[in-house]
């Protein structure tokens, strides 16, 4: 979804595509396969770059889904590094979140970078990349929340996402796979209407950011990260998060049926 999340949506279709799934230890939504669901409602705080944040990415429109007494508090920043949102000081406040929500509520933190750490002027190594996913994590534990990798849309970075995730007894979602089979299943004219100018692949507009946020929630709750003509999903009633989203029935099987939402 951008980039698949998002979503650098053409580039999806052919460039991504072709990568190979590494082989991993964890079901790929494991964060909906917890052992005990905690009695609190949730509160999900996300934590990445513009493919995440208000104005482009995917988070407006996840949030919109939460349905109270869970709630959404999105502090990804246009631009980030997993180095430079911790210079910024935004990590800290991911992390005052947490502790001033983990008292009452199941705090699951979303990790989504990437998309701007490649870029060679920013100087960060793939090994530092993940590094610094992995401290992203143990600290959210340590403050008594789930961290929840989120694959970005680049081949490398959503390999160490998911090696960081495993490294860390982590969960984490694929919507890279995700997003790359709803963008190659509906094609390049359809997939054009999401983004948020016309010349911007990389960025969602309103209704992208609804339909890409639909998909993380279903994600989360459980949906596999692929599509299948005329997809019947429906989230199991035991999942953890199952109380925490309103439903879309018409949205959730067209993105899953593979066809224009």
């Amino acid at each position: 979804m951008f980039r698949t999340t998002i979503l650098s949506l053409l580039c999806l279709l052919t460039v991504v595509s072709g990568s190979p799934t590494p082989s991993v230890s964890q079901p790929e939504n494991a964060i909906s396969e917890r052992a005990a669901c905690s009695t609190r409602p949730a509160s999900f705080v996300l934590a990445g770059d513009s493919t995440t944040a208000v104005n482009g990415g995917w988070g407006t429109g996840f949030i919109s889904f939460l349905k109270s007494p869970a709630k959404g508090t999105n502090i990804a920043k246009s631009g980030a590094t997993t180095v430079s949102f911790v210079e910024g000081g935004y990590w800290k406040k991911v992390m005052d979140q947490v502790k001033a929500d983990a008292a009452t509520h199941d705090v699951i933190v979303t990790l989504q970078f990437g998309h701007n750490d490649q870029k060679e002027d920013k100087n960060i190594s793939l090994d530092q990349f993940q590094t610094n996913l992995e401290n992203f994590a143990k600290e959210v534990k340590a403050a008594g929340g789930t961290p929840n990798n989120v694959t970005d849309n680049l081949h490398n970075e959503r390999l160490r996402a998911i090696a960081a995730a495993e490294a860390t007894s982590s969960p984490y979602i694929d919507l890279n796979k995700a997003s790359i089979a709803f963008v190659n299943a509906i094609g390049k004219d359809a997939a054009q209407a999401y983004n948020r100018d016309p010349d911007d692949r990389t960025h969602l507009n309103e209704h992208g950011s609804v339909v890409f946020g639909r998909m993380v929630a279903d994600l989360i709750l459980g949906h596999p990260p692929t599509v299948s003509a005329n997809d019947k999903w429906t989230p199991a009633a035991d999942n953890c998060f199952v109380g925490a989203f309103k439903s879309n029935k018409t949205l959730t099987h067209a993105i899953w049926s593979g066809l224009p939402a």
